[in-house]
């Protein structure tokens, strides 16, 4: 059965939500290196894909995070891994989803981490993935987006 655990941005974080919503999604990919479990982080777009690719870059060099942009790197690809298409390997347990929408077939995924902006309009938009989750069955939690740290 797949987990859905949304992280609620807000607080300090809600005036930059976009990133605040990648630097926590930069924390979530670097536990996952750090406890051996290969993730997908899934962007709405290739820019936004090299954003997220450019923030992991940013880490402090004792935090580097192996990860690779789809179609580049190593052939089984890196521990991270960030695409702006619709997930289609599902090799990977767990998926960071960065993009408006859900991913099909996400019950694949053993685990899938989503973001809860404080903006209106993106605060909306979650609220639908998050109808559409339950609906499909899957194990839903919400968190505060400092929880991230704690696990």
């Amino acid at each position: 059965m797949t987990q859905v655990t949304f992280f609620l941005i807000e607080g300090e974080d809600a005036n930059t939500s976009l990133p605040a919503q990648l630097s926590w999604a930069c924390e979530l990919a670097a536990q996952c290196y750090r406890k051996r479990q290969r993730c997908l982080v899934w962007c709405e777009s290739k820019e936004a894909a090299e954003q997220f690719d450019e923030f992991l870059w940013q880490q402090p060099v004792d935090g580097f995070v192996p990860h690779n942009l789809t179609g580049e790197g190593p052939a089984n690809g890196a521990p991270v891994e960030i695409c702006w298409q619709a997930p289609v390997q599902f090799s990977r347990p767990i998926l960071i989803n960065l993009c408006p929408e859900i991913p099909q077939s996400g019950q694949r995924f053993k685990l899938i981490y989503d973001f809860v902006p404080a903006q209106d309009d993106l605060k909306q938009q979650a609220r639908e993935r998050y109808k559409h989750y339950r609906a499909a069955g899957y194990q839903m939690d919400t968190r505060p987006a400092g929880s991230i740290n704690e696990s």
